[in-house]
């Protein structure tokens, strides 16, 4: 059942996201009778509906608890931190059995982690590890594995093993307040580091520290201004940019507004992204977009109810308790990765992303239910 719902979620989505409604700090609640929930009520507090990305988890969250039995409370607090935290107090006040929490900033919310803590509710950091030792369950991708498959995919596109070069490439990460950013940037960055230190790549505008390739907010227009003023200062005499390593798909997306409008070289540079957004879907078939990492979020929402329903029914969760879900994906159970205090290891389940071409979308991405193609070529969430 776990599996055809993982598979049919992607055809749901556009009604939930109906259901969401705008966003609201107040969110939408649903009811649904019977099932596993028995009336248990879950919070699940989500950054944004400014990303696409984050629509397709709090509609894949909300559709999994609903269809389990639970009630669930929904919120998107608009990259508010503060915001956000009046949510989950809300959620606390309103009797939540469970937190699903994709922090914006995963290092402000201590007070209210602890007031969850004080109201013996556990809590799920969802995608976005949380710095509070209130957690008591770490759900997300591999978060580093993102960023080595972005430098892999630079290091075989380009040959970097066997062509002369140099090659030029440039940097662009995301959020300072999000912990998953650093994870994506540092896992690409190891992987070109040695070509880097070589000669084999350069970095002309020799910004290759985080904090200042970093976009605030993941941010489209910031990372593309930031990229209109690489391009003016250091490729404006047609000097050629052959990789722009993007940690993101909305920073991409600035980037390669950038390139199309402000920079002078010949060539079209390689442009990696993370999501399957929309229109960076488009800008992969355009060919102004080189590849995505994606994250298929419908199976981190299944991942996510099975955890929940573990945690509240007190079973064990363990490798084997991986072994025994019966996902039809992978996911591993890490105890040493991730921690939210010095020395205070979060358990974590980390689901496996994937590598997104033009070569590939058709598989990874229509086939398996989540988008559909329209007669250019483009891709749509399914609905």
């Amino acid at each position: 059942m776990k599996k055809f719902l993982a598979l049919i979620l992607a055809l749901v989505m556009a009604l939930s996201l109906v259901a969401c409604g705008s966003e609201s700090s107040g969110g939408s609640t649903a009811e649904s009778a019977g099932g596993e929930g028995g009336g248990q009520k879950i919070g699940i507090s989500m950054p944004t509906q400014s990303l696409e990305r984050w629509n397709r988890d709090g509609s894949y969250l909300d559709e999994q608890f609903k269809s389990a039995g639970y009630e669930t409370i929904l919120t998107y607090s608009d990259n508010d931190t503060n915001r956000q935290v009046s949510d989950i107090q809300n959620m606390i006040a309103d009797g939540v059995d469970l937190l699903v929490v994709a922090a914006i900033d995963g290092e402000a919310l201590n007070t209210v982690m602890n007031e969850a803590g004080e109201a013996g509710i556990p809590v799920i950091a969802y995608d976005r590890l949380i710095m509070n030792d209130n957690v008591s369950y770490y759900v997300s991708f591999d978060n580093y594995t993102v960023g080595t498959l972005q430098g892999q995919y630079v290091v075989d596109t380009l040959d970097l093993d066997n062509a002369a070069g140099p090659f030029n490439i440039e940097f662009t990460a995301g959020d300072p307040a999000d912990n998953n950013a650093g994870y994506f940037f540092q896992g690409a960055v190891d992987v070109l580091q040695p070509y880097i230190d070589s000669g084999k790549l350069n970095v002309v505008s020799g910004q290759t520290d985080f904090d200042t390739v970093a976009t605030a907010a993941w941010d489209s227009q910031t990372a593309m201004e930031r990229a209109q003023n690489v391009l003016a200062s250091y490729y404006a005499d047609g000097t050629q940019v052959d990789v722009w390593l993007c940690s993101n798909d909305s920073t991409a997306l600035g980037v390669a507004q950038a390139i199309e409008s402000d920079y002078a070289g010949f060539n079209q540079p390689i442009i990696t992204g993370q999501d399957g957004d929309e229109a960076n879907l488009k800008n992969l078939v355009d060919g102004k977009q080189s590849m995505t990492v994606y994250k298929a979020v419908a199976n981190e929402a299944v991942v996510t109810l099975d955890l929940a329903i573990a945690i509240l029914e007190g079973t064990t969760v363990d490798e084997a308790f991986i072994e025994a879900a019966g996902w039809g994906f992978d996911c591993a159970y890490d105890t040493e990765s991730y921690a939210t205090s010095e020395g205070h290891n979060c358990p974590s389940l980390l689901l496996v992303p994937d590598v997104v071409t033009t070569d590939n979308m058709v598989e990874k991405l229509v086939d398996t239910g989540y988008y559909t193609q329209d007669a250019d070529g483009y891709l749509h969430p399914a609905n």
